[in-house]
């Protein structure tokens, strides 16, 4: 079912709010990105619950002194009050003095379920798969 303007917008809007919580280091909110219960699978690590996801999330991106993340190329599909979504990403992070380059490029795609709410779409599920790299892995948390 080809989902509506509003919808498609709306779930594409949850996926942007993500990189902005994360770029601007306001995690609480991914309350407005994730349902309580959601789960995820990032970077090969599984977290239950959206506080696990906000936890592994913020240590992660804590460590930089910059990020960048950007997500296009969206797909979005709504059946009902569920839908699911994928897009591309890039990260970039900046550690400053890093011996070899300051900087590290993630890139990847993420698969998201999602559920409509009170409050607006939310995603229950995120998968983050990494596909290429670039840069210095000396930037990353140690």
């Amino acid at each position: 079912m080809e989902p509506s303007f509003s919808d498609k917008q709306a779930i594409i809007d949850v996926a942007i709010a993500y990189t902005w919580a994360l770029d601007m280091r306001n995690f609480d909110e991914l309350d407005n990105v994730f349902t309580p219960d959601a789960n995820g699978m990032l970077h090969g690590v599984e977290c239950i619950g959206r506080d696990a996801i906000k936890t592994r999330i913020s240590k992660a991106v804590a460590w930089f002194d910059r990020t960048q993340h950007l997500v296009g190329s969206h797909q979005v599909v709504v059946t009902g009050d569920n839908a699911t979504h994928r897009c591309q990403l890039q990260g970039m992070h900046v550690k400053t003095g890093t011996e070899g380059g300051d900087n590290y490029w993630i890139a990847g795609y993420y698969d998201d379920k999602l559920v409509r709410t009170p409050e607006g779409w939310r995603i229950t599920f995120r998968l983050m798969q990494g596909t290429w790299r670039h840069g210095n892995p000396g930037v990353l948390p140690r």
